[in-house]
């Protein structure tokens, strides 16, 4: 049977491999639209279970041997996926065909709202009121949607399209800034949320009194939004970057490489360290990894969907990294380290994760394990 770091790295290859074979599947435009929605919207529900639910919930799947276990949440991931779906097309989507980039982006956005409650909150107050693991869950899903709806129609704007093809002006919800500079600030605060997880929440585990929620909640949120401006600004403002260009460069491969370092690689790598140093080294390992993976991806585009155009206006290779990293690979990542547990390259991952947290992980070993 094979151990951390081998069982990750294989895994990962697998999952890769698997990945682009399923975009290959369509043409670039398809992938580009219905297919990438039809993904995103199955992830926060992914999240729901891994994160909120320890992948625990519910009993009568998670009391099945592999792969059935793991069947059963994909299944159930996929559910309410669908129902994501329909809600989300014929409501910010106008039901419109092919599918546009207002709703596109609203469902991206989306995920970082789910990984905010999940994550960064815990799932409070939902998990603190609601004495049902389920109900809590879903609740809190709930109400990720409508924060998330409420936030898209406050701040996104999509006026700088007008005149291109996919806009359409009933479906702008005429917010406050850019449509791409929100999404990709929201991407830079969320790499921040990252960052502390390579940390195990180091320096704020020093403190007592801020490891409660909604407090950590708070102070969290505060660390990623400031250290996110600062992200954005340089690499999008001062250095005046195309936004969508800096998004492939920098959020979401750093974002890429810690699923792989966390999830895949299960914290293994520089267990043994003490905190600040194991941060240090976690983070760095995962920014190599993701770009060293973006590049690959990069390279093999051409022969997997077709040459696409860079840069603006359409920024079509740009979406179409973002979508086969995060899009596609990220949720099969998840599936198969989370929901399968590796199976079948590992039957017994109860086992391999009480040797590997006995070794010293730390507090924050998985992004997928519950706070």
């Amino acid at each position: 049977m094979l151990k951390q770091p081998a069982l990750g790295l294989v895994a990962t290859a697998l999952v890769i491999a698997i990945s682009l074979g399923f975009v290959a599947l369509f043409p670039a435009a398809k992938f580009l639209g219905s297919v990438t929605y039809c993904l995103i919207c199955i992830i926060p529900m992914s999240i729901v279970i891994g994160v909120t639910w320890g992948c625990k919930r519910p009993e009568f799947a998670a009391r099945r041997p592999q792969p059935a276990k793991g069947g059963l949440l994909a299944m159930l991931t996929a559910l309410v996926g669908l129902v994501v779906i329909g809600a989300s097309f014929y409501t910010v989507g106008g039901g419109i065909r092919p599918v546009r980039p207002m709703p596109m982006i609203f469902i991206i956005v989306s995920v970082i709202v789910t990984f905010w409650a999940t994550i960064i909150f815990g799932g409070w107050p939902f998990a603190a009121w609601i004495k049902n693991p389920l109900t809590a869950g879903l609740a809190m899903l709930a109400a990720c949607y409508i924060a998330n709806y409420l936030l898209f129609r406050l701040l996104f704007d999509f006026a700088f399209m007008r005149g291109a093809g996919e806009y359409a002006e009933s479906l702008d919800p005429h917010g406050m800034f850019n449509a791409n500079l929100v999404m990709v600030f929201e991407l830079c605060a969320l790499s921040v949320m990252f960052l502390l997880l390579h940390f195990d929440l180091w320096p704020l585990t020093n403190f007592g009194g801020v490891m409660k929620q909604p407090v950590l909640g708070l102070v969290w949120t505060a660390i990623c939004l400031a250290l996110g401006a600062g992200i954005f600004y340089i690499g999008v403002l001062a250095l005046a970057t195309d936004p969508l260009t800096f998004m492939v460069q920098v959020p979401i491969p750093f974002i890429f490489g810690t699923i792989i370092v966390l999830n895949m690689l299960q914290n293994s790598l520089f267990a043994a360290r003490k905190q600040p140093v194991k941060g240090i080294l976690n983070a760095a390992a995962a920014a190599v990894i993701g770009t060293a993976l973006a590049l690959f991806y990069r390279l093999l585009e051409p022969s997997v969907s077709g040459e696409l155009t860079q840069g603006p206006p359409g920024n079509d290779f740009e979406r179409w990294l973002a979508s086969a990293l995060l899009g596609v690979t990220f949720p099969f990542l998840i599936f198969y380290a989370d929901f399968f547990e590796f199976w079948p390259l590992r039957r017994v991952a109860a086992a391999a994760k009480q040797r590997h947290m006995a070794a010293g992980a730390g507090n924050v070993p998985n992004i997928m394990d519950p706070m």
